[in-house]
Parts: structure tokens; sequence; C-alpha cells
């Protein structure tokens, strides 16, 4: 899957299952991050971490953890601006 099919799943999520833009954009950050976290994890480790720690230093970090929790969060906000906006539009199509 393409690395924008997470934003899809999160705005099908909070489109069926969300009820405040708050809590959705929340559920979505962290839903996100977190997979996002595990898969790179998952690529990292069985290279020892090497890439990670070749494109850390390309983007001057210091360790390549810290890359991980940078991409996570970067995902995390894709996942969370997803599920704002499914929120709010459905927030504008229902009648109260």
């Amino acid at each position: 899957m393409p690395w924008w099919f997470a934003a899809v799943i999160a705005f099908a999520a909070a489109w069926f299952l969300g009820k405040k833009p708050g809590t959705s954009f929340f559920a979505g950050f962290c839903g996100v991050f977190i997979a996002w976290t595990v898969l790179t994890l998952l690529k990292s480790i069985p290279n020892d971490n090497i890439l990670a720690t070749r494109v850390a230093h390309l983007f001057q970090l210091p360790n390549w953890w810290l890359l991980l929790i940078v991409t996570g969060f970067i995902g995390g906000l894709v996942g969370g601006m997803s599920a704002l906006s499914a929120a709010l539009l459905k927030k504008a199509f229902t009648k109260r």
C-alpha cells in the first residue's frame, strides 16, 4: 500500500466511529503514529539499523531512534489531520 493509505483508513474510521473532532484527531494521530513507528522498527531492526543511522546522519539527527520518532510524528500528523477532516465533514453534513 502507498504511504497515504493510512490517511484513508483514518478518515474512514473517524467518519464511521468518530464523535468529536478533538478525540478523532487524537485517535487518528495515535493510531497512525503507533502503526508507522512499529512498521519502521520492523523494517529497521533486521539490517541492524544501518540505513536508519545513515538517514539520521543525513538529517543531522544524533541517533536512528530519533529519526524513528520524527517519522512517526509526521505519519501521526497525517492520520490526525485526516481523522479531523472526517469528523468536521461529518459534523457539517449532519443535522442536530
